[in-house]
């Protein structure tokens, strides 16, 4: 199983960016697609965007625009850049390792702490 750390959050204005890491160990990143979820203040984890091992991204349509996801398999990492920040997108960041039933994304059991993100107005 893949074990993964995000980090790169911070306290950012709004309309600044950040760019968030998720760093895997194992051998096996290469082969897992890997997603970006968020929690934010008074709502469940949503999913926001994921890619496929071999690169092919996908996101929810309310973060189109202004998120990209990628990956270095090479450094065993996945990334999520967040341009135009807004206060809504205050949260916790997380990453993990999914597999796709269909359109279905169903992310590992296990989940790492997250990184904190907050947009300042």
């Amino acid at each position: 199983q893949v074990q993964l750390v995000e980090s790169g959050g911070g306290l950012v204005q709004e309309g600044g960016s950040l760019r968030l890491s998720c760093a895997a160990s194992g051998s096996a990143f290469s082969l897992n697609a890997v997603a970006w979820y968020r929690q934010t203040p008074g709502k469940q984890r949503e999913l926001v965007a994921h890619i496929s091992g071999g690169g092919r991204p996908h996101y929810v349509d309310s973060v189109k625009g202004r998120f990209t996801i990628s990956r270095d398999n090479s450094k065993n990492t996945a990334y999520l850049q967040i341009d135009s920040l807004k206060p809504e997108d205050t949260g916790v960041y997380y990453c993990n390792t999914i597999s796709l039933a269909g359109t279905v994304v169903v992310p590992q059991e296990d989940w790492g702490r997250g990184t904190q993100v907050t947009v300042s107005s």
